[in-house]
């Protein structure tokens, strides 16, 4: 699992630079005053795109990170210590074990499972990713669709001026 979640992290971040330089392409070919909106709009819609794969990226490296910190074996590798949060030994006390831990990629986070059944995410994704990369996604699809709608309007208002004249 370790593995695969580096080459995610490659991928997002490859993804990442082509949207960078398409986004600053765009406003730089065009000029920021002096892009029509549609312009305007893709390019920034492609930098916000870039900013939330970045942010995943980040998000990713601190899974895989302690997915790699699980996965070690040894003398001291059970339970996890990626799953020894605060309150893990008063659990243990209890009676209640870490069972396993298995990794979301939406929203990002280390989930460690417990064997009554109950999971808890043991905080290592920085809670500020999630919600950034959330806001700069919608970010960037509210800014293409912007874009394709008003590029319509135009060519819809350029189409009924060649029927009238």
């Amino acid at each position: 699992m370790f593995l695969l979640i580096l080459l995610f992290v490659v991928i997002v971040v490859i993804v990442a630079v082509g949207l960078c330089g398409y986004g600053g392409r765009t406003l730089s070919d065009h000029g920021l005053r002096r892009a029509s909106a549609p312009f305007g709009l893709r390019g920034l819609a492609a930098l916000a795109g870039a900013g939330a794969c970045a942010l995943y990226a980040w998000g990713l490296l601190a899974v895989c990170g302690a997915v790699m910190t699980a996965e070690d074996g040894g003398t001291d590798s059970s339970p996890p210590r990626s799953c020894r949060t605060a309150g893990w030994m008063e659990r243990h006390r209890q009676g209640i074990e870490i069972a396993g831990y298995r990794v979301e990629y939406l929203p990002l986070g280390f989930v460690c499972e417990t064997s009554d059944g109950g999971s808890y995410d043991n905080g290592d994704v920085p809670g500020y990713v999630n919600p950034a990369v959330l806001g700069l996604a919608l970010a960037a699809a509210g800014g293409a669709i912007g874009s394709g709608y008003l590029t319509e309007l135009r060519a819809r208002a350029e189409f009924r001026r060649q029927q009238a004249g």
